[in-house]
C-alpha cells in the first residue's frame, strides 16, 4: 500500500550490466534478485561465545541496541551473470519504498491507479 506521492525505487528483474569476471569481461544479461541476509549459525564463533557468557546468573552480558536513529536500509541488489553465473552485489541509495521488476515509467504517460 504506497501512497502515490511517496517516491518508489523500480528496478527490473534483469538487465545488461557489465560482468568484471575473467570468463566474461563484457556487459552481459544479468538476473536481479534482493539481498536477504542469510540464517545466523548457532555454531558460529561469537554465537557460542555469546551463549557461554549468557548462561547462569547476572542477566543481559551485552547491550542490547536500542536507540536505533535511521528509519530506511540501503537496498542490496545481487546480480548474477546469465553467462558465467558469477554473482556480484551492488548497493543503492537509501528509499523507504522498494520494489523489482516494478512497471516502467513512460514519458507524457498519465499515472494509473
Amino acid at each position: 500500500a504506497t501512497l502515490p506521492n511517496e517516491a518508489v525505487v523500480s528496478t527490473q528483474s534483469t538487465g545488461k550490466t557489465f560482468c568484471k569476471y575473467s570468463e566474461c569481461k563484457k556487459h552481459t544479461q544479468h538476473k536481479v534478485t534482493q539481498y536477504k541476509a542469510g540464517k545466523r549459525n548457532k555454531k558460529a564463533l561469537g554465537e557460542r561465545r555469546y551463549r557461554m557468557k549468557q548462561m547462569g546468573f547476572g542477566g543481559q552480558t551485552k547491550p542490547v541496541f536500542r536507540k536505533n536513529a535511521k528509519t530506511t536500509k540501503k537496498q542490496v541488489l545481487r546480480m548474477e551473470c546469465q553467462t558465467c553465473h558469477k554473482k556480484k552485489q551492488v548497493t543503492l541509495k537509501r528509499c523507504k519504498h522498494f520494489e523489482l521488476g516494478g512497471q516502467k515509467k513512460r514519458k507524457g504517460q498519465m499515472i494509473q491507479f
